[in-house]
């Protein structure tokens, strides 16, 4: 299902479901929750990463640093689905963004979104804060 709706009606695919393993269970819980206040849907795109795998994002310009959250389970990214197909609209970050930031404050789970950082903004990344989680 892809789209607007009104939050709870949203489901991980195997897709996201897969991309959660090895991912800190508070991130975990917090996507759960992300996923029942949207009103965009999205799926999970990255989880736990691989030292290659973010050897190779860092040599395309796509990551900055080889001391990822990804790296220890601690991040994911996400991207909305706009009538089943990924979107790349910041807008739409936005929009995940304050259901995120909702989830992980009721959760009280401590979070940083990419899309904050003053340099390399990325929409699509949410880790758990380092000052909380080692």
């Amino acid at each position: 299902m892809g789209g607007f709706a009104l939050g709870s009606s949203f489901q991980f695919s195997k897709r996201s479901l897969k991309n959660l393993r090895g991912v800190h269970p508070d991130l975990v819980t917090v996507m759960y929750r992300a996923l029942e206040c949207t009103t965009v849907d999205f799926v999970i795109i990255e989880g736990l990463r691989t030292v290659e795998r973010q050897r190779k994002l860092v040599t395309e310009g796509a990551s900055t640093t080889m001391n990822s959250r990804h790296l220890t389970g601690h991040a994911v990214d996400i991207v909305p689905l706009i009538g089943g197909k990924v979107r790349w609209d910041w807008p739409l970050y936005e929009v995940l963004a304050v259901a995120v930031k909702k989830a992980a404050s009721e959760l009280e789970v401590m979070i940083k979104w990419g899309g904050d950082w003053t340099t390399f903004k990325d929409g699509p990344h949410f880790e758990l804060d380092r000052n909380y989680y080692k």
